[in-house]
């Protein structure tokens, strides 16, 4: 019975559904993390009649048609980009984009890779580097005297050294932007690289037409909204609940065929 194999496709979906759900829930507290969403479509249709078909040879038609589809499929599980709340952490070196963009991260293995996680902080060279040691580009060096440091709503570095009484400028935070930036492919830590789909990188600064100010002594709270979560982990489990049920009925179905055909 068909049924069967439509209402499994609906519990595979679900299940996929609820790990996402869970993955957002378990990321409630991640700095600039971008929940998933699933997104479905449904499968291909058997058609016995299909809608216009002629009735007659006066040119009659059916109204209507008769299709039966084959069940749901998986097609994305974008993330949500919009921007999470502001919380202040009093530390000089942990950033925040409000608005669009991303900070430029050096890999390890020469990718550059991005981020919206701006809790840095200073290597043993003085260099600002994301919290791996990934160096925060274009690679800003801190004096080890510096008695303070400034981040400006444009990304400019200055500290202030002894025995000086202006600011020294150290270099400007780079961020970059995409036209889909939901093409993003994840890395985990809280990275992303550039894929086809997200397109190229548009390489800008805090403030720059399309980008968004940083805000130094803040970070980026995830825009995981856990009620949201929590009522979409009810509804999926409750669709993954209906179609269980699909399977039993269509079981009983096929036991009580058999039982006549004997």
């Amino acid at each position: 019975m068909r049924a069967l194999q439509t209402a499994a496709t609906g519990m595979m979906a679900q299940e996929l559904n609820v790990q996402v759900i869970s993955n957002n829930i378990a990321n409630v507290r991640t700095t600039g993390y971008k929940r998933q969403r699933v997104h479905f479509q449904d499968l291909l249709y058997e058609h016995y009649r299909r809608a216009g078909s002629a009735t007659s040879e006066q040119n009659t038609m059916v109204p209507a048609g008769i299709s039966i589809g084959s069940g749901v499929k998986t097609v994305s599980t974008g993330r949500v980009m919009t921007q999470g709340n502001m919380t202040p952490t009093e530390k000089q070196f942990d950033v925040a984009i409000r608005g669009e963009g991303f900070f430029r991260i050096r890999m390890p293995d020469g990718r550059t890779a991005y981020s919206r996680d701006g809790s840095f902080d200073l290597d043993a060279q003085g260099q600002i580097v994301t919290r791996d040691g990934y160096q925060v580009e274009p690679g800003i060096t801190v004096p080890n005297n510096a008695t303070s440091v400034s981040i400006n709503a444009q990304g400019t570095v200055e500290a202030i050294l002894p025995g000086q009484t202006a600011p020294q400028q150290l270099g400007q935070i780079q961020l970059a932007r995409f036209i889909n930036k939901v093409g993003l492919e994840s890395l985990g830590d809280n990275l992303f690289i550039e894929t086809a789909g997200s397109g190229p990188a548009i390489d800008g600064v805090g403030g720059g037409e399309g980008f968004g100010n940083l805000q130094q002594n803040y970070l980026e709270e995830g825009n995981v909204q856990a009620v949201t979560e929590l009522s979409s982990l009810i509804a999926a489990q409750r669709a993954y609940e209906m179609n269980s049920k699909v399977i039993s009925a269509a079981d009983q179905m096929m036991q009580s065929t058999t039982q006549i055909i004997r």
